[in-house]
Order: C-alpha cells, then structure tokens, then sequence
C-alpha cells in the first residue's frame, strides 16, 4: 500500500516539476503548435488567404492615390492661372468690338459704387434709327436685393422710351433687349442717351438704381460699338405728368373670363374738370371690345373700384391687346385721353411683365401701378387697322 501511494505521489508530481521547464521552451511555437493540432477546413484557409491578398491590394492603391493626390495639388495653382486668363482673353476679343479707353478704366477695378451696364450700339444710315442694345448689368447698389429693370430714352424724342422685363431678386440681371429710336444725321451731335436703372416695386414709388447719360455726339456710330459703361448716381426724376393707373388682372383659362379691376389714378392734371377710364380690347389689331368707368370730378387722385369682365377664349390671348386709357374733361368740357397704358403680347417693360403674372397665376387677381405713357406713343405701338366696312343689302 505504502509503495503504491508513492508511486501515485511521483505521477502527481511529476507534471508540477516538468511544467515548467515545457512551458518555457514551448512558450513561443505555442500558436503554431495549435494551428497545425486544430483540423481547420480548407476553405478557412482559403479565405484568410484571400483576404490577406485584399488587404494587401488595398493598401497599395491607397499609396499610389495618395501620390497622385499630392502631385495634382502642386499642379493647380498653374492651371487657374492659365485657364483665368485664357477666358479673360476670349471675353475681350468676342464681347468688345471697339472697346474705349474711357470704358475700360471702370471695369479693370477701383471703387464702383453704383455698377456697370454692358451697352450695344448700332447706327443704321439707311433707317436713321439707333438701335440700343441693353445686354447685363453688374454691381448694382441696393440694399440686399432687388427687382430691376431698365428705361431707355433719346433727349430728341420726348415721350418716347423703352423699358426692358423686371428681373427678379438679382443685382446682376441679364436684359437682352434691343430697342430703337429715330434719330436723324442732323439731330446726333446734340442728342443723348439716357438708361435709367431702377428697382421695381409694386405698390409705391419705383427706386432708382443707377444712370447713364451718354452723348452721341462723342461715340463713333460708322460701326457697331459694344463696351461696358460706368453708372453714375441716379438724377432727379423726371415728374410724371400723366400720372399713374392702378388696376388688377385675372384670368380664368376654364371659363374664358377676363377680369379686369379699375383701383384708383393719381397723379393727374390739376386743370382737369373731372377724370374716367376706358377699358379696351383689340383683336388682331382692330376695336373689338370696350368699357368705361364712371366719372370723378374736382380729385387728382381719383378713386373708382370698378370691375369688368369680358369673355377671351384661350386661343385668342396671343393675337389680343389690352389697352386702358384715362380720359378727362377740361376746362372747356371737351374729353381727351391723358395717357394710356398697353398690355399684352405685344407690350414691353413693367406691362408685358404684368400681363405674364396674370397668365403664370391663373385664377389669382394681380394688381399693380402703371405710368400712363402718351397716347400717340400707345396708338404708334398699337397700329390700329380701319374698320372693315360693313356690306348693305343691294336695294
């Protein structure tokens, strides 16, 4: 008995004393030793191969890229420099035909308070009529933004302008706009072209933006000019003598009505006895349609509130106009038109922008002011043709 529990006492202690010279020296071929002991699958191995070859691609071109990276980023600099003056060259040789040397200082820097216009030029011997092309304006000086629009008028030709679309909530607008005024050989050295910027507003007094006054007695006119002009500050106003219109449009593209909502005037002819308005359409330029309102007397700013309605069918807006006129007795009883205002395709400025409002909110009244322009003006514009005769029956 004695013996057999030495011996078992040595099998126990056997393991205690060689553990740890076993342990030290297989201490490092440990994880070798258990992966060739494991039986792993095959298929485990290969995909720790393959994703040990993923990795190491990975990283590869994650060093090319970064070279090449670094490399472009030392390149940039020369190509925007090289591309920037490239485009200013092409902007000079395409956009100034004949630049001036005056035109040009404003635009190469320096203080520029009240913007630039980029202004065409074009003289026709044949025709003597100037045509005034209006391409962009640039820098223009509000307070955040603004609604602009341009009015162009020759000193020779009073009553006589043009002005351009309302641009909206930009102080770079793009006008594209060509106009033309008759200016006879003669009339030239002393006449001047005036454009006037200024920022739309619907309900009260438009703000001027700007203002360009050039003589065409210093510009070349045998040749199509086209520069950039320096705006000045904007002059004093020229006083409305015909006064203002206020009236609301809505259309209904469903039923074909036309509404038509005669608000107020102001600004009329003290001298006037009393003041109404004509409401008229013109279809393929002949009198189809009209109306009036009633008559206020002994006001400059009269007061009507009268609406009307026609029936316009949706295929005859593009071939109709609309024209309201202010008319008003004198002293000697006798009713004149004081000014008119033209609407529809074939208007221009701030009524052919009041017309497209109307078409683009359908079913909604859009009202607005409008500056009452001349009547010869509107009826020059209009191009009224003669009545057709009517035909009697043969007696």
């Amino acid at each position: 008995m004695e013996t057999d529990r030495s011996t078992k006492m040595r099998h126990v202690s056997n393991p205690l004393s060689t553990s740890a010279p076993v342990d030290a020296t297989a201490g490092p071929n440990l994880i070798p030793d258990l992966i060739t002991k494991i039986p792993w699958p095959r298929w485990i191995l290969f995909i720790a191969i393959l994703a040990a070859g993923v990795l190491l691609v990975s990283c590869l071109l994650c060093v090319i890229c970064y070279c090449c990276h670094r490399q472009r980023h030392r390149k940039q600099p020369k190509d925007k420099e090289t591309v920037g003056l490239g485009s200013a060259r092409n902007s000079t040789t395409t956009h100034l035909v004949q630049p001036d040397v005056e035109c040009l200082e404003p635009c190469s820097g320096g203080d520029q308070p009240w913007g630039q216009l980029l202004l065409s030029l074009e003289y026709d011997f044949g025709s003597q009529e100037i045509r005034v092309g209006l391409r962009q304006a640039k820098n223009l000086k509000a307070e955040g933004t603004a609604d602009p629009y341009a009015r162009v008028s020759v000193s020779t030709q009073a009553g006589r302008r043009h002005e351009t679309k309302v641009h909206r909530g930009t102080l770079c607008p793009m006008f594209e706009e060509t106009c033309c005024f008759l200016v006879p050989p003669a009339e030239l050295p002393k006449a001047t072209l005036k454009v006037q910027l200024l920022d739309f507003k619907r309900f009260s007094e438009h703000e001027p933006l700007g203002e360009l006054q050039l003589p065409l007695g210093t510009v070349d006119l045998q040749h199509v000019l086209e520069s950039w002009y320096q705006l000045g500050p904007p002059g004093s106003t020229e006083s409305e003598q015909m006064g203002e219109l206020c009236f609301s449009l809505r259309y209904v593209p469903s039923s074909g009505r036309l509404t038509v909502v005669i608000l107020e005037a102001r600004g009329l002819n003290p001298g006037l006895a009393e003041a109404y308005v004509k409401v008229q359409l013109i279809l393929n330029q002949r009198k189809w349609k009209k109306n009036k309102t009633s008559s206020k007397k002994g006001t400059t700013n009269p007061y009507f509130n009268e609406a009307f309605v026609f029936l316009v069918p949706v295929s005859q807006l593009q071939s109709m106009d609309l024209v309201l006129a202010v008319w008003a007795r004198g002293l000697q009883l006798l009713a004149e038109p004081v000014g008119k205002v033209l609407l529809g395709p074939r208007a221009s400025g701030q009524p052919l922008q009041h017309w497209a409002d109307m078409l683009a909110h359908a079913r909604r009244p859009i009202a607005q002011w409008h500056h009452l322009r001349s009547p010869r003006e509107v009826d020059r514009a209009l191009a009224l043709q003669p009545r057709l005769p009517l035909l009697r029956p043969r007696s």
